[in-house]
């Protein structure tokens, strides 16, 4: 994966050309002009207007992107909290390369291909947790930490939640 390639794609710098970029891109992912996207309107733009064919893939990373920056303005929205406005969408941006790369590391240690880690998964990750900057000093503790639900198993969203509560370094897994 060309993390520098999804950047450039994701204009979410605070410069005149990126907030130029950011305004032509945001009428892209807008079809109907109204002013405000819904999920499918971003799901279709990553995949249609950007291209990011394996960011059109990672949907529970777009998903979770899309919820995190419509919540930032819960209550205060015209049309309504289900939708990312254009005030929003810098902020869509920074959160899909977030999630993205963490999907990246979700799927890097689920070697199933089952969307869900299991302990021996975990386990055996355990190099690359530390390597990444998480704390994985007892295993059996930290396992038991990110599978909240006590399922047995690791989702996207609980491995999500808890790389970001450890404050885990992103720029250090693009390398």
């Amino acid at each position: 994966m060309n993390f520098a390639e999804i950047k450039a794609k994701l204009p979410s710098d605070k410069t005149p050309e990126e907030k130029a970029a950011r305004s032509k891109l945001f009428t892209q992912f807008d079809p109907n002009g109204n002013g405000y996207l819904s999920l499918a309107e971003v799901d279709k733009g990553i995949r249609d207007v950007l291209g990011l064919e394996d960011l059109f893939e990672a949907k529970p990373a777009i998903i979770r992107a899309f919820s995190a920056a419509k919540g930032v303005s819960k209550g205060k929205s015209k049309v309504g909290d289900d939708f990312v406005e254009r005030s929003e969408f810098r902020l869509i941006l920074l959160y899909l390369r977030q999630y993205f790369e963490l999907f990246e590391m979700f799927e890097a240690v689920d070697t199933s291909d089952d969307r869900k880690i299991s302990r021996e998964e975990f386990d055996s990750a355990l190099e690359k947790l530390k390597a990444w900057g998480l704390d994985v000093t007892d295993p059996e503790a930290a396992f038991n930490k990110v599978d909240t639900n006590h399922g047995g198993s690791v989702l996207f969203a609980e491995f999500a939640d808890w790389a970001l509560k450890s404050k885990i370094d992103l720029e250090s897994v693009e390398e």
